[in-house]
């Protein structure tokens, strides 16, 4: 009984135990839902003092830029006015506003406009220009605007403290008189185009008279205007007075060149000479006329050239003279005779110097002052020399003549080391025909024969040749080629002896004739042995015979 008594009261005091702790922890359960209801009101209370903290900085900022905008409102508009005691070009323009003191100073600027002068030099020439040259024009806004914002750009205090300065000080603003001055740069552009000038190279002359016909000349700079330096200058002289004196501000640069290696750039490509030393004077006349005409001749690269054309007719007004010329195969007087020796020297030069011949014609009758196939005949519009300068470079002549012979010489670019020979071939002998005996019909010949059987000889019979002419070409000496550029025939020419037309008379003898009849010509070995041996020693060095 006892024993269960005691687990009673035990199990009684379990219980309340139990019921003790639920207690509890409802309990702490409450103080848990106070804690957070006090925190959550916390945070409110924080939020709202964020809030208002937020609003009062906002309003002060709000109120700060409406005094910065009230305090700056006066530089930024156009009712802006100048700070007391400021002019602009000595105008006093304190308290006015802009457009105000644009009126005055422009005012005052037109008037004195007769008074501007613009005077600029360069080396030795000058210009003037005065201020009644130009239009009128107003370009002053710009910089009375700036004078306005003068000292309002700074804060309150910053801008307070200048406009004090100003008011104690003063400040005189200069403004350009270039600022009514209309199409300024136009008139001011006509000077410098008189002003500026190209570059000119320096240049190779060509002077026949000098041993070595070349010199340089040197060129000279170019000359360019530093334009916005010119400007500035006079912009700032028309800012402190009415005149304006200014040296135009230039750039020079002289070509670049070497003297050394202009004058080495040229060669002598060629020479060739003739004798005329038996001529007549009136002959030689001729031949020194017409190659008067190339003396200081420059051929540029691809230029064509006309012998006749340059020397244009063979007339006594032309300065030339009456000699023997072949006409028909037959020697016979004639204005402008020589000339062919002329044109036959200029085309040797040429061959010997690579030029081109476009065009060259043989004479009837081999000429006694070169080898076969290196004549060159002139005659009126069907006989010219024409040829062509086929180098990268201008080619020069010099002719020059004396007493005994005539020169021409060829300069040009470098040969590279070539040098050009000739040589004329003989490929044989074209026999005549001997003479025909014409009747004296017209009586022409009536002082030295009257009767048949009385002869008067006016031309022996010639033979003719067939020829090659070639150039052989050279490397630094060594033989390269060789080129056939001529293939001609001289034809032989027919011997003419004139006879008598009347009868003789009974009983009339005529006396021995010295005249002697041509048969036609044979052309044997030894003949052509002959006659190459002779060209051989009359044209050692151009005869590969």
């Amino acid at each position: 009984m006892k024993k269960e008594e005691r687990k009673e009261k035990k199990l009684d005091k379990s219980d309340k135990n139990l019921q003790k702790s639920e207690k509890n922890v409802k309990e702490s359960q409450k103080n848990v839902k106070k804690s957070q209801k006090i925190e959550k009101k916390k945070e409110k209370k924080s939020n709202k003092h964020a809030f208002a903290w937020f609003l009062g900085v906002s309003a002060v900022a709000v109120v700060c830029l409406f005094v910065c905008q009230f305090f700056f409102e006066n530089a930024l508009t156009s009712n802006a006015k100048f700070y007391e005691n400021t002019k602009i070009n000595g105008i006093d323009v304190s308290n006015m506003t802009m457009a105000e003191a644009e009126n005055v100073v422009l005012t005052d600027m037109l008037s004195s406009r007769s008074d501007i002068e613009i005077n600029l030099t360069s080396g030795d020439k000058a210009w003037q220009l005065k201020g009644t040259d130009f239009e009128v024009t107003n370009k002053l806004e710009p910089y009375i605007k700036e004078i306005a914002s003068y000292g309002k750009t700074g804060n309150f205090f910053q801008n307070l403290k200048k406009s004090k300065e100003i008011k104690n000080q003063g400040l005189d603003f200069q403004v350009s008189y270039k600022s009514v001055l209309a199409n300024f740069e136009d008139k001011i552009n006509e000077i410098i185009a008189e002003v500026e000038q190209p570059q000119v190279p320096a240049s190779l002359i060509f002077n026949t008279e000098l041993e070595f016909p070349f010199e340089v000349e040197k060129g000279s700079a170019s000359v360019t205007v530093l334009r916005d330096e010119l400007y500035s200058q006079i912009d700032e002289a028309l800012k402190i007075g009415k005149v304006a004196n200014v040296e135009i501000p230039i750039i020079e640069i002289p070509p670049e060149f070497s003297e050394e290696e202009m004058l080495n750039s040229v060669v002598k490509r060629s020479e060739f000479s003739t004798s005329y030393a038996t001529s007549k004077a009136d002959r030689k006349n001729n031949v020194q006329k017409a190659l008067e005409n190339f003396n200081g001749l420059i051929v540029e690269s691809g230029q064509t050239v006309s012998f006749n054309e340059m020397t244009g007719p063979r007339t006594e007004e032309n300065g030339y003279k009456s000699a023997h010329i072949i006409y028909n195969g037959v020697y016979v007087d004639g204005v402008g005779g020589g000339v062919c020796q002329a044109s036959t020297t200029l085309y040797n030069a040429l061959l010997l110097a690579g030029i081109d011949i476009d065009k060259v014609t043989h004479h009837t009758l081999p000429a006694s002052y070169v080898p076969l196939s290196f004549d060159a005949m002139v005659s009126g519009d069907y006989a010219d020399l024409v040829f062509t300068n086929n180098l990268e470079k201008p080619i020069y002549i010099r002719t020059t003549a004396n007493d005994s012979e005539v020169k021409v010489e060829i300069f040009g670019q470098d040969t590279d080391g070539v040098t050009i020979e000739r040589r004329a071939e003989l490929v044989k002998i074209l026999g005549h025909n001997g003479d025909k005996i014409l009747p004296d019909t017209k009586g022409e010949y009536s002082d030295k024969i009257l009767y048949k059987g009385e002869f008067y000889r006016l031309k022996w019979p010639k033979q003719g040749y067939e020829s090659k002419g070639y150039l052989r070409y050279y490397k630094d000496g060594e033989f390269v080629e060789e080129k056939e550029i001529r293939h001609d025939f001289y034809m032989p020419q027919d011997g003419i002896v004139m006879e008598g037309v009347e009868e003789l008379g009974v009983g009339m003898t005529l006396p021995a004739t010295d005249v002697t009849i041509c048969s036609p010509q044979k052309v044997t070995k030894q003949t052509e042995e002959s006659v190459r041996n002779k060209l051989k020693n009359e044209n050692p060095s151009e005869y590969g015979l």
